[in-house]
């Protein structure tokens, strides 16, 4: 039973209900601190109970045999086989120490996995357990998703600010507050960054939920599910423009969309940037420094424009025109291909 609902905490097993860091705490307004701080003293509970049990068997087969002068009925603690055992999950040459602050970098990786699944409608907080993973959105009720609303196109742009309202940042930090309230959000969400990157704890550059996003995400989620991801990233040859999609709810004019209502949206909101730093470069009254800046971002912008342009007409608008059919029965190995160099390229599925 242990093993079981050990097992069962992962979002990997076909028998996932939630999240368990979300229920740990007995606290009224817990924080998310204090969920994961309970949601470990669990688990070193089940870690030595497992222990316990494992050499009570020990014990009874020496017994049984006359084994006594032969073995010992101790069992090591790298040998529990539980995944919430950092001892046995990364085992190596870490401390103990260093092993939990991993378990802490995975347990906030598990979290950000589930509001994403949460987002896109897989999951949802009004109900336990796979709420929708069927295939071309067919059937999908956003009714189901109440208390933190599913995304309404399943597409979730992630970009290097704040451009959208459906951005990924910004359904992350609503997710936190409707999962761990409005009093402690900021605190919870600097929590959650410093689990993400522990370097942040040794005084170095602080980094963000939104590096983690541009940077690692996708990289985890791809290692979590072995090269067979569920959620398919769109992404420009310089990552210049991201956008999740999620599998089951793909649609035939799923890559219209991404092109039509994020990609061009974004290019124009780009171009107006753009004429606002050459207007500000431009400005006899700007000071020096701004007129520096607006010079810098320019081009920076300018390039991205470029990038965007030549990814649209090559790539993504011949996708578009295809209005590509999929059947989920064929594979994320048969399917991911299909989409060429419109989506994130994976080693080894590409």
């Amino acid at each position: 039973e242990n093993a079981k609902s050990d097992w069962d905490s992962y979002e990997t097993s076909w028998d996932f209900q939630s999240l368990p860091l979300l229920t740990a705490s007995s606290d009224p307004t817990p924080t998310l601190e204090s969920s994961y701080t309970a949601w470990t003293r669990e688990n070193r509970d089940t870690i030595a109970e497992m222990k316990r049990l494992e050499e009570e068997n020990n014990r009874l087969f020496i017994d049984a045999y006359g084994l006594a002068d032969e073995l010992t009925p101790d069992v090591p603690i790298e040998q529990i086989t539980l995944t919430v055992n950092p001892a046995y999950r990364y085992g190596g040459k870490l401390t103990e120490e260093e092993q939990w602050t991993r378990f802490r970098q995975d347990t906030m990786e598990e979290l950000v996995s589930y509001a994403i699944g949460c987002m896109m409608g897989r999951y949802s907080l009004d109900a336990p357990g796979l709420i929708y993973a069927h295939s071309g959105n067919e059937g999908f009720d956003p009714s189901r998703y109440t208390t933190f609303p599913a995304d309404h196109d399943a597409i979730i742009p992630i970009l290097e600010g704040n451009w959208f309202t459906d951005d990924i940042v910004e359904r992350l930090k609503e997710f936190l507050k409707v999962t761990f309230g409005t009093e402690n959000y900021e605190e919870n969400l600097r929590y959650l960054e410093d689990g993400l990157y522990p370097s942040n704890l040794e005084g170095k550059k602080r980094k963000t939920i939104r590096e983690y996003f541009l940077k690692e995400f996708y990289n985890n989620h791809v290692q979590t599910y072995k090269k067979r991801p569920i959620y398919w990233l769109f992404s420009s040859p310089k990552g210049s423009f991201n956008a999740l999609i999620y599998l089951h709810r793909y649609r035939s004019d799923t890559v219209s969309t991404v092109l039509n209502d994020y990609l061009r949206e974004f290019k124009t909101k780009l171009r107006a940037r753009l004429d606002n730093e050459q207007t500000l470069a431009a400005d006899a009254g700007a000071s020096k420094s701004d007129k520096t800046k607006a010079l810098k971002e320019t081009e920076r912008l300018k390039k991205m424009l470029t990038e965007l342009e030549d990814w649209e007409r090559e790539v993504l608008y011949p996708l578009a025109a295809e209005k590509l059919e999929i059947d989920l029965d064929d594979g994320v190995k048969h399917n991911y291909p299909l989409f060429g160099k419109a989506l994130k390229k994976i080693a080894g599925l590409s």
